[in-house]
């Protein structure tokens, strides 16, 4: 049984982003491995819905009792939704991070997704930041 869920539909980030790609709409969150990491999720500061970002660039952060994390987004493109829920319960992402824990959605700008990993290629990566502990 691998130790985090990395669901095989989705597309994953160095920075542990996953993305499901659904025609021009992306929506987007934090990884089982980085909910894990930062424990217990206390507040989310949700992105500015119509902002236009770049692939990379920091849209929100995610407090935890341990740490404050910037969330990148996966792709370029405009800030169409966010997840309101998670105002009053941020803990939605340490439940069901690929699921009622999804934070945002872009309208997809540029549809070049060579960058994003595979759920084989983050495994691969989940496996070396465990075997360097």
């Amino acid at each position: 049984m691998p130790k985090y869920e990395v669901p095989l539909d989705l597309m994953y980030t160095e920075e542990h982003e996953w993305v499901r790609i659904t025609d021009n709409v992306a929506i987007c969150g934090i990884t089982d491995y980085a909910q894990k990491s930062l424990s217990d999720i206390i507040f989310v500061e949700l992105p500015e819905i119509g902002k236009f970002v770049n692939r990379g660039d920091v849209v929100c952060t995610v407090e935890s009792v341990k740490a404050v994390s910037d969330v990148f987004s996966p792709v370029s493109g405009e800030i169409i939704e966010v997840n309101k829920q998670l105002e009053k319960e941020p803990s939605f992402i340490n439940k069901s991070p690929y699921g009622d824990g999804w934070i945002f959605k872009v309208k997809i700008s540029d549809r070049d997704f060579s960058h994003l990993l595979t759920p084989e290629k983050y495994l691969e990566l989940l496996q070396k930041i465990e075997e360097g502990r």
